[in-house]
C-alpha cells in the first residue's frame, strides 16, 4: 500500500511517463506515475497528451483505495441506505462508524477520498498550465486539449463539494508551493461551472471512446444546476442533451432496451453511456480494472460464483422491500417496510423468525423486475453462474449472515462466460472486472430532467421522462428467467398514468430514482440535496437496525453534520486550522 501523501506534495504532477497517439480507449486507463518531466517534453502536443491521459487515469484512483473509486460504493450508496458493509465486523472495520454516520475526521479512507479527488484537479491544472506554454499545438487542439482538461477538473471538484461541502479551490494559475495557502470555501460552483461551460463550448461532439465530450459536460452541467436548485437552467441544459446528445462515437443518446445490459462489459461504450470511466486488464496493473470494486462479491463461491472473494456490498433489507409493486406502481406512501409489504427474505425467514433456511420460498408477491438485475437474492438465478441448482444459494454466500443480511451486489459483477476474457486474474482475486463505470447515464439524466419539469410546472413531460425509464424495466423478454424460461418471480411493473400534482410527481420521481439507480453510488447526495436525509435515513436505521442489530442498532443520522463528511484531519493538520476549517459537528 502507498504511504499517503499531503496536498502539497500533490501539486508535482508532471508525469515520467508519457503515452503517444493515443486513439484506443483503454490507453486511458494506463496510471502514470507522478514526478518530474522536462519543460521541453512537456511543452509538445505529445507530453500534453500524456498529461491528460493521466488525468483521465484519476477518474478511476490513483493511491490504491478503494474510496477513490468513481463508483462510491460506500459514501453514495452504503450512507444512502441502499446497502450495508456486508462482510463480518472485523473486516475493513474503518467503514464501520462511516454506514453508522459516526465518522471520524482521522479516517484515512476519507483522506484518501479527498487526496484521490485533489490529485485529479491537479493533473487536470498541470495540463491546462503546459498547454499555456505549448510551442507545437494548434488552436484546435488547444481547445480540445483545455476543454477535457477542464470538464474533468469539473469532475473532480463536483465530487468534492458533495461530499465535503468546502473545498480550497485553485486553478493552473496558482503556484505549486501557494496551493497550502488557499483555504476551503463552500463557493465551489462557479469554478465548476466556468468549466463546464468552456468543456461545452470547445470539445466536439465526437471523438474517441473514451474522452469526454461535449455532451457529457452539457450533462454535468445540468446535474451541477440541479444541485444548486437552479432548476430552470437545469432544465435548459437537460433539454439540449435529450435533444442533441451523442456519445462519442455520433450515436444519439437513448436508453438500452435490456436494462442488465448497462451493467455488462459487453456493452460498454453503449447509448446510454455520457460520461464514463474506461476500465482494461492485461496492462501489468488491476488497478486499470474496477479495482474499487475487487471486494464487492458474494463470499466465498468457489467455481459456482463470482470473485471468490469478500461477501461487501450487500443490498440493505429495505432496499429489497423498495422493489415491492400494487398495481404494477410502486409504494410511494413509504408502507414498503411495513410487515404486509415486505419482500420474503431467507434472513428474515431464519434468523429472526426461526425457520429452517431450507425450507425457504421466495416471495410470491407482485415485484419490479429490476429487482432481480439489481439484488442477488436467494432462489434466484444470478446471471449465468450456476450457484447451487442454478440459483442464488442464500446464506452460504454470506460472510456473516446474522451481521449482514440475506442479499449480494448483482449490478457490475462478470459473467461465467467472461471469466478470464473481460476480468483480470494476476492478482490476489478473481474479482478485478472489466467492465466501464458509468458516472452518468442516460436515464439518470432523464430523471433529473422529470425533477426540473416538476419545478417548472409541466408535470406531463415529468411523466412523459419517468415512464421512459419505467417501459424499459417493463420489457418482459429481458427479465430474469428459471431455467425453464418462466418469469424468476411475479414481475409486475407499469407506467404511470397521471402525475395528480406537484407532490405525487416529486415522490414518483425520487423513489424512481432508488428503483432505477440502486447500488450506483447516487442515493446520499441525491437525499441531501433534496433535504430529506435526516428524516429518511433515521427511518431507514430505524427499520434495519431492528434485523441488524449489531451493524446498525443505535445509530443515527444527526442533521446539520452527516449531510457532509469531515474535512480530513490530516488535510488540516498539513495546512493549518486558520486555512481549513472543519465541517460544523466534527
Amino acid at each position: 500500500m502507498k504511504t499517503m501523501i499531503n496536498l502539497k506534495k500533490l501539486t508535482v504532477l508532471t508525469m515520467g511517463l508519457l503515452m503517444f497517439g493515443v486513439s484506443c480507449s483503454d490507453e486511458f486507463l494506463e496510471v502514470l506515475p507522478t514526478g518530474s518531466l522536462a519543460d521541453a517534453q512537456v511543452g509538445t502536443k505529445d507530453g500534453i497528451e500524456g498529461l491528460l491521459i493521466g488525468t483521465y487515469s484519476a477518474l478511476n484512483g490513483v493511491f490504491g483505495n478503494r474510496f477513490e473509486g468513481p463508483n462510491h460504493w460506500v459514501t453514495g450508496s452504503i450512507m444512502g441506505g441502499e446497502a450495508n458493509k456486508g462482510t463480518d465486523a472485523g473486516d475493513y472495520s474503518s467503514i464501520n462508524p462511516i454506514q453508522r454516520y459516526e465518522i471520524d475526521p482521522t479516517s484515512g479512507d476519507i483522506n484518501q477520498l479527498w487526496l484521490g479527488r485533489f490529485e485529479g484537479v491537479s493533473r487536470a491544472n498541470a495540463v491546462l498550465a503546459a498547454l499555456a506554454n505549448a510551442t507545437d499545438v494548434t488552436a484546435e487542439d488547444a481547445a480540445r486539449i483545455g476543454g477535457e482538461a477542464r470538464m474533468l477538473r469539473a469532475h473532480f471538484y463536483f465530487d468534492l463539494k458533495k461530499h465535503f461541502n468546502s473545498v480550497p479551490v485553485f486553478d493552473e494559475t496558482v503556484e505549486a508551493v501557494d496551493v497550502v495557502t488557499v483555504p476551503n470555501t463552500t463557493e465551489v460552483y462557479p469554478q465548476i461551472e466556468a468549466d463546464l461551460q468552456f468543456a461545452y463550448d470547445n470539445l466536439p461532439s465526437t471523438t474517441d471512446a473514451g474522452r469526454v465530450n461535449k455532451w457529457a459536460a452539457a450533462a454535468l452541467m445540468g446535474k451541477a444546476k440541479l444541485y444548486q436548485n437552479k432548476f430552470a437552467e437545469a432544465k435548459t441544459w437537460f433539454d439540449d442533451v435529450i435533444a442533441n446528445g451523442v456519445t462519442p462515437s455520433g450515436e444519439k443518446y437513448a436508453l438500452l432496451d435490456n436494462y442488465a445490459a448497462i451493467f455488462n462489459a459487453e456493452f460498454d461504450n453503449n447509448a446510454e453511456a455520457i460520461f464514463d470511466v474506461e476500465s482494461a486488464n492485461d496492462t501489468g496493473s488491476t488497478q486499470n480494472a474496477n479495482y474499487f470494486d475487487d471486494l464487492n462479491y458474494p463470499y466465498n463461491t468457489g467455481p459456482d460464483g463470482p470473485g471468490n472473494c469478500c461477501g461487501f456490498f450487500q443490498p440493505s433489507i429495505s432496499l429489497g422491500n423498495s422493489f415491492r409493486t400494487s398495481a404494477g406502481l410502486p409504494l410511494l406512501d413509504d408502507s414498503f417496510n411495513d410487515p404486509a409489504n415486505q419482500v420474503a427474505d431467507n434472513f428474515t425467514f431464519s434468523q429472526i423468525d426461526g425457520g429452517d433456511e431450507a425450507a425457504f420460498v421466495e416471495d410470491a408477491g407482485p415485484l419490479d423486475p429490476r429487482i432481480d438485475h439489481s439484488i442477488g437474492r436467494k432462489g434466484i438465478p444470478y446471471l449465468d453462474w450456476p450457484g447451487v441448482d442454478g440459483v442464488h444459494p442464500g446464506s452460504a454466500w454470506i460472510r456473516s449472515f446474522p451481521y449482514a443480511g440475506p442479499y449480494s451486489p448483482k449490478k457490475y459483477v462478470y459473467y461465467q462466460s467472461q471469466e478470464n476474457s473481460l476480468t483480470d486474474g494476476s492478482s490476489w482475486t478473481r474479482g478485478y472486472a472489466l467492465m466501464n463505470y458509468t458516472i452518468i447515464r442516460y436515464a439518470d439524466v432523464l430523471l433529473m430532467a422529470a425533477e426540473a419539469e416538476i419545478e417548472a410546472g409541466t408535470l406531463d413531460k415529468a411523466l412523459e421522462y419517468v415512464n421512459l425509464v419505467r417501459a424499459r424495466a417493463a420489457k418482459a423478454e429481458f427479465w430474469v428467467k428459471d431455467a425453464d424460461g418462466t418469469d424468476a418471480a411475479n414481475y409486475d411493473i407499469a407506467e404511470y398514468t397521471s402525475f395528480p400534482d406537484k407532490a405525487y410527481a416529486t415522490a414518483a420521481v425520487r423513489f424512481e430514482r432508488k428503483l432505477e439507480l440502486s447500488g450506483e453510488g447516487h442515493a446520499f447526495f441525491d437525499l441531501v440535496r433534496w433535504g430529506i436525509a435526516a428524516d429518511y435515513l433515521n427511518s431507514y436505521l430505524a427499520f434495519e437496525g431492528s434485523k441488524l442489530v449489531t451493524k446498525f442498532g443505535g445509530a443515527s443520522f444527526t442533521a446539520g453534520k452527516s449531510e457532509y463528511y469531515p474535512i480530513p484531519q490530516t488535510q488540516i493538520d498539513i495546512q493549518g486550522s486558520d486555512v481549513l476549517t472543519q465541517n460544523p459537528g466534527y
